[in-house]
């Protein structure tokens, strides 16, 4: 067995989240998950959410969180609330257009982050950076996620999204390899050129490859499953996906 724990990011479950906060993570727990990772908080305190987790014999494995969350005015309440929750993981899902418009935006945007990452180090949290696909664009003839990658410090960590890096033509296995020393947590996506509802091992995923490079490496310390469209209710897609995962003995 894989000594990666497996995590789902709980957008993919996120109207079951809405509805029943606590039903959504037991059931996710008796699938065999071993962490979550929020996309929001449902109006729940820390200790709340945190609670629920211990009960269900679940780690926090990140959470989603805007750039914003991060600001001067906003930092300590940030940092207050992830220690609590038990999260040491802060990623960033999406970036403005201005933090990404140009080259020198982008270079802006890195020293930006390298900056966070350095007052979030002294509190044990971690700040790290989840593509979508235009981010594999080119841009003054570099791509954009090089530009950004290369230009930060190495604390500040890439969460890869193996679907979304191949919706933008990228291959993973390049990414992971290019910064091994970056891929702390991972999301485990599917992508299919002909199927927008493959589950992962219905698609295009090199997954065998995919996850000898996360683990020859030492430094990935969670893969997270992520699925966004569904061919069956989100619960038994989720299911599935864990199911799979199992098979690949992970």
């Amino acid at each position: 067995m894989s000594p990666i724990p497996v995590g789902v990011q709980l957008y993919s479950v996120r109207e079951d989240c809405a509805r029943d906060l606590p039903g959504t993570l037991k059931s996710i727990a008796q699938m065999g998950y071993e962490g979550v990772e929020f996309a929001g908080f449902y109006g729940h305190s820390a200790r709340q959410l945190r609670q629920w987790l211990e009960e269900n014999g679940l780690k926090c494995c990140g959470a989603h969180i805007p750039l914003s969350d991060l600001s001067e005015e906003t930092f300590q309440q940030t940092v207050e609330f992830h220690l609590e929750l038990g999260n040491p993981y802060l990623v960033v899902p999406w970036l403005p257009e201005e933090f990404r418009s140009s080259r020198a935006a982008w270079l802006k945007t890195a020293e930006y982050f390298s900056q966070l990452s350095e007052r979030l180090e002294p509190h044990g949290l971690r700040l790290g950076y989840h593509n979508h696909d235009f981010e594999f664009d080119w841009m003054d003839g570099e791509v954009q996620f090089d530009i950004f990658f290369s230009a930060t410090n190495p604390k500040v960590f890439m969460q890869l999204d193996t679907g979304n890096a191949m919706h933008g033509n990228a291959d993973p296995l390049e990414y992971l390899q290019r910064y091994s020393d970056r891929a702390v947590t991972i999301h485990l996506k599917e992508y299919s050129s002909k199927n927008p509802l493959a589950l992962p091992g219905e698609g295009e995923v090199p997954w065998q490859d995919v996850f000898a490079m996360c683990e020859c490496c030492d430094v990935t310390e969670w893969y997270i499953v992520e699925q966004e469209q569904y061919a069956v209710p989100p619960l038994e897609t989720i299911a599935r996906c864990r199911e799979f995962l199992r098979k690949m003995g992970r």
